[in-house]
C-alpha cells in the first residue's frame, strides 16, 4: 500500500472519529480533552483511568461513547462489599443434574465502565488484571476469551477523599492513560445548568460508528509512520523518569523512587500514533509524544518521601523532564 492510499484511509477514518466526538458533544458540555483521550484508548486498545471529583460527567462521557459506537456496554459500580465474582462471574451448582454451569459477570462486554474503581478493595480490583492484560477471564478451570473491542474505562475519585482504596501498582500499570478531569469553565458550567437544569431529557446519542469500524481504524493507526528520531525521543523520555541525571535532567535527584517501565515506552509510542491519526496525519511528530506524555507517565512515576514532603507532584516532575530532554 502506497502513501497516498494510507493518507486516504487515515483521512476517512479520522473523519469518522471527528463525527464521533461531535455526537458525544451533543450530550457532553466541554471536557474535549477527556473525550480525546477516550478515543486514543479506543484506537489503541489501551485502558483509560479517569480521575476527578464527583459530578464532572465522567460516567456520562463513557456511556455516550459506547452508545455512539453501538457496541456492548457494561457499567460496574464498585463498592466496598464487592467480591471478585461480582465482576468476572462464578460457577453455579445445579442440584438436579449435579453439575456446575458458568454464570458470566458484567466483565463480558465490549466497553466496561468501572465506576469509582477505587471504592472496592484490592482483591476486587485485582479481578480485572487478567481481563485487562490477557483479554480473557478464568472462571474455575476454564478460560473465556473476551470479545474485541474490549476496553476498560475506569473512574475514580481522588485518593484523598474518604472511603477509597489506593489502586495496587500492578493494576495502575495496566492503564495506558490516567486522565485528570478538571472543573468546567464558567461558560461551560452555565451551559450545563441551562441544559440539565431545565427539566428537558438528555438528547439521545445516535450511532456514528460500529465496533468493526473501530477495529479497522486500529489497523489504520498501526500504519502511522514513526521516524527513528521520534522513537529515540520516546525512549529518552521514559528513561529520564528512572535516572534523570544521566538523561541530562537536573534538579530531580532523589525525587523519584520508581520510574516508568518499558510498557510506558510502548504505550507512549502507540498514543502518539493515535494522536497523529486524530489530526489526520500519517506521521508522528515530537509534539504528539509530548501531548500524551503526562497522561501516560503520571501514574507510573512514584515519588520519594522527600519529594512528597517538598510538595512536588508527578506532573511537575514530568513537565521538568519534558522541558529538558532534547526534542529531535
Amino acid at each position: 500500500m502506497n502513501k497516498e492510499q494510507i493518507d486516504d484511509q487515515i483521512a476517512r477514518y479520522a473523519q469518522k472519529c471527528t463525527n464521533l466526538v461531535d455526537e458525544v458533544g451533543r450530550v457532553l458540555v466541554g471536557q474535549e480533552a477527556m473525550v480525546a483521550r477516550l478515543l486514543v484508548g479506543l484506537l489503541t486498545g489501551g485502558h483509560v483511568l479517569l480521575e476527578g471529583v464527583p459530578g464532572l460527567a465522567k460516567t456520562l462521557a463513557v456511556r455516550s461513547m459506547a452508545r455512539a459506537i453501538h457496541t456492548g456496554f457494561s457499567r460496574i459500580q464498585f463498592t466496598p462489599d464487592m467480591l471478585p465474582a461480582d465482576v468476572i462471574g462464578t460457577e453455579v451448582f445445579n442440584p438436579k443434574e449435579a453439575t456446575y454451569s458458568v454464570k458470566r459477570g458484567p466483565i463480558f462486554s465490549n466497553l466496561i465502565l468501572a465506576d469509582e474503581i477505587n471504592r472496592a478493595p484490592a482483591k476486587v480490583q485485582a479481578a480485572l488484571l487478567e481481563a485487562m492484560q490477557e483479554r480473557q477471564v478464568t472462571i474455575g478451570k476454564e478460560s473465556f476469551a473476551l470479545e474485541e473491542p474490549f476496553l476498560v474505562m475506569a473512574t475514580q475519585n481522588p485518593i484523598e477523599q474518604e472511603g477509597t482504596y489506593p489502586l495496587p501498582e500492578a493494576q495502575v500499570d495496566r492503564f495506558m492513560l490516567k486522565v485528570l478531569i478538571d472543573y468546567p469553565s464558567r461558560d461551560e458550567e452555565r451551559k450545563i445548568v441551562d441544559r440539565m437544569g431545565g427539566g428537558k431529557p438528555i438528547p439521545e446519542v445516535n450511532r456514528i460508528a460500529s465496533p468493526q469500524e473501530i477495529l479497522e481504524a486500529r489497523q489504520v493507526v498501526d500504519k502511522v509512520w514513526v521516524d527513528d528520531k521520534v522513537r529515540d525521543y520516546v525512549v529518552d523520555l521514559v528513561r529520564a523518569t528512572r535516572d534523570p541525571s544521566s538523561s541530562g535532567v537536573t534538579g530531580l535527584d532523589g525525587m523519584i523512587e520508581t520510574g516508568a517501565s518499558p510498557r510506558a515506552s510502548i504505550y507512549l509510542l502507540k498514543a502518539g500514533k493515535a494522536h497523529a491519526f486524530l489530526q489526520s496525519r500519517s506521521y508522528v511528530t515530537p509534539h504528539d509524544v509530548k501531548s500524551l506524555a503526562p497522561d501516560v507517565l503520571r501514574h507510573r512515576v512514584i515519588l520519594t518521601y522527600e519529594a512528597e514532603a517538598e510538595g512536588r507532584t508527578a506532573d511537575a516532575l514530568i513537565r521538568t523532564i519534558l522541558d529538558n530532554v532534547p526534542v529531535p
